[in-house]
């Protein structure tokens, strides 16, 4: 899944740096990038940002699928997006925030209002 917006600014930066091979080359520049450089980049910006809790590529996975399930995104979809077979495996990676839980609106709240106060029905004549 590819942002527009990101792939704009891919587009902006390859204009500029005209990159030959790979767009996002490894140690060598004619081979991609590789799993350790990637755990080593996802080191680097833990040390950096000071935040207590580890942080791993695949926490990474978790907190895209949490974002797109906050944002609204059916499980489904995001089961297909992550590339997983069984649904459960998916449930796994969703940790809903707590505001996302509280907001829930119940689908009686979604029901059309009456257009105004409830009349009595008319009695029925009782000419018998």
């Amino acid at each position: 899944m590819l942002s527009p917006k990101l792939l704009e600014l891919l587009r902006a930066w390859w204009r500029a740096a005209r990159p030959k091979g790979w767009l996002f080359p490894g140690h060598r520049p004619d081979g991609s990038l590789t799993s350790d450089a990637v755990e080593q980049a996802c080191r680097q910006a833990h040390r950096r940002c000071g935040i207590a809790k580890p942080i791993t590529p695949h926490s990474l996975r978790h907190a895209f699928a949490t974002h797109l399930l906050e944002a609204g995104t059916d499980v489904r979809s995001i089961q297909l997006l992550l590339g997983h077979r069984s649904l459960a495996t998916t449930a796994r990676y969703l940790r809903i925030a707590t505001t996302k839980v509280c907001s829930a609106q119940s689908p009686l709240d979604l029901l059309p209002k009456p257009l105004g106060p409830l009349q009595p029905q008319p009695a029925a004549p009782q000419y018998f």
